[in-house]
């Protein structure tokens, strides 16, 4: 009986931080309605996005009211996974409202855009050319919102010790500074700094207001939504280029390590192994996609050096931006492209992938492993790493958990990659594609379409949410749920 009371306890707290949170994404969707400042003719739609963010604010209200007198109670990593799960799957599905009412997809489609959008993946059903404004500054706001965990984020710095298990199982363990609420508005200020600078920059580079708010959004979220069918291709600028790529650095930079470049302390920024590893793969890779592909597809030597380094940067920060179509590339282009994307970006940053942070601890270990076969037995061997402005000792645990991660990962991309093959596409587009939905990448051979069978629409769809969210805390956020309200593992809700 106590048990059954606790878990009703702990479950309150739960339901009234979805609420919160559910109350916040509703706010974020109305946000579209600005365009209607300067293009009224649009206001026809409006109401496909005031009816989806008027029955999310009183879901969430509902939720927020009835459990309020519990929120303060602090939750788990665990706990915290489950409003994550929930809060993101119900922001999902109302998300898709617009896109079934405004563009009329189907609902498979219009589900595969808003978790495209919020898991920043940026892989497209969508037709740009037939969308309006409305619609395509909704797929960037999602986006933006979505790579910083941004309603978590939000929330997190409202309701006070909730904030610590939800920013965790989100992804966004480390915390800039001691105190959560700070930590969160911190984060809040430098995202908000890059979309602004985002924005100035790419009007000063020629693009339009309004697609230089959508491309700042998609940039600093790593996310790659484009208002163009060519992408940043659509240019054909050096100019913008350069804004893009400083752009797609930062979000693809940890926010621990932003806030380390932000107040200038640049030691412990070169001593992070990310940042390390990042400034020896990013010039290697993009000299050796150079030599091997791009100098015999683009016959000027600058326009291939540019399309190199590009597609290289976009790839590994797995933000999804693209130059240039794919169609006539060889195959160690496009493999090293499926590499890059496998790799990712920075862990607690916007980007996907199984993340740089795993793969440098990997290589560590290999090192650290042969070291061990050469030293005497009794010899103590430790693998230090930098974590922020601390050296700190990996043990086996980290290991262990790095290995289980990174093998659910693989097998999990091995999976998708035989589903997309039996519907017919050759193994090297669905290596290509897979590789892009899982690290929630948003390059494309043009796989991923609306005409795309459901069965595979679907697997690329669990492959950007299990992406963003990272295996574990959407498997244990499940067993944990199964375990409360079985009669057998806990409190029953009959």
């Amino acid at each position: 009986m106590r048990e059954k009371e606790y878990l009703k306890k702990r479950y309150a707290a739960i339901l009234s931080s979805t609420g919160m949170i559910l109350l916040i994404s509703s706010m974020v969707m109305l946000t579209p309605l600005l365009v209607l400042i300067q293009n009224p003719e649009e206001s026809k739609n409006a109401l496909s996005f005031c009816l989806p963010s008027l029955c999310l604010a009183l879901l969430g209200g509902i939720l927020w009211r009835l459990f309020k007198s519990e929120s303060n109670t602090t939750l788990s990593v665990q706990e915290g996974g489950i409003i994550v799960l929930v809060s993101w799957l119900t922001v999902i599905l109302f998300s898709a409202w617009p896109f079934i009412s405004v563009m009329g997809l189907p609902f498979s489609r219009a589900i595969f855009e808003s978790v495209s959008g919020w898991t920043t993946a940026g892989l497209s059903v969508v037709d740009v050319t037939a969308a309006g404004q409305m619609i395509l500054l909704w797929r960037s706001i999602i986006q933006l919102a979505g790579g910083a965990g941004l309603a978590i984020i939000m929330m997190s710095a409202v309701v006070g010790p909730t904030g610590v298990g939800i920013s965790s199982a989100e992804g966004r363990s480390d915390q800039l500074v001691p105190h959560v609420r700070q930590s969160a508005r911190l984060v809040l200020i430098i995202y908000s700094a890059y979309a602004m600078a985002g924005f100035l920059a790419y009007f000063a580079a020629g693009m339009s207001p309004f697609d230089a708010v959508n491309h700042a959004f998609a940039a600093v979220s790593t996310g790659g939504f484009s208002t163009k069918p060519d992408s940043i291709g659509y240019w054909n600028s050096i100019t913008v280029e350069a804004v893009t790529l400083p752009l797609m650095l930062l979000g693809n930079l940890s926010f621990v390590t932003a806030w380390f470049v932000w107040r200038g302390k640049f030691y412990f920024v070169f001593k992070n192994g990310e940042v390390r590893m990042q400034s020896l793969l990013m010039p290697l890779s993009a000299a050796l996609l150079f030599i091997f592909t791009c100098q015999s597809i683009y016959p000027h030597i600058g326009k291939a050096m540019r399309v190199a380094l590009f597609e290289t940067i976009s790839a590994l920060t797995t933000t999804g931006f693209s130059t240039v179509s794919y169609g006539n590339w060889n195959s160690f282009g496009v493999f090293l492209l499926i590499s890059l994307m496998l790799i990712g970006g920075g862990t607690c940053s916007t980007a996907g992938g199984i993340k740089q942070f795993r793969i440098y601890i990997l290589f560590k270990l290999l090192f650290l492993d042969i070291k061990r076969h050469l030293i005497p037995r009794t010899a103590v061997t430790e693998l230090p790493i930098w974590e922020g402005n601390r050296r700190v000792f990996l043990d086996d645990a980290k290991f262990r958990q790095i290995a289980v991660f990174v093998f659910l990962y693989i097998a999990s991309y091995g999976l998708g990659v035989m589903i997309l093959c039996s519907y017919g596409y050759n193994l090297s587009d669905s290596l290509f594609e897979f590789a892009s939905a899982l690290g929630t990448v948003g390059l494309s051979v043009g796989v991923t379409s609306a005409g795309m069978p459901d069965g595979a629409l679907w697997a690329e769809i669990f492959a950007m949410f299990l992406g963003r969210l990272e295996f574990m805390v959407i498997i244990i956020s499940f067993l944990k749920i199964y375990k409360d309200i079985t009669p057998s593992g806990g409190f029953s809700l009959g």
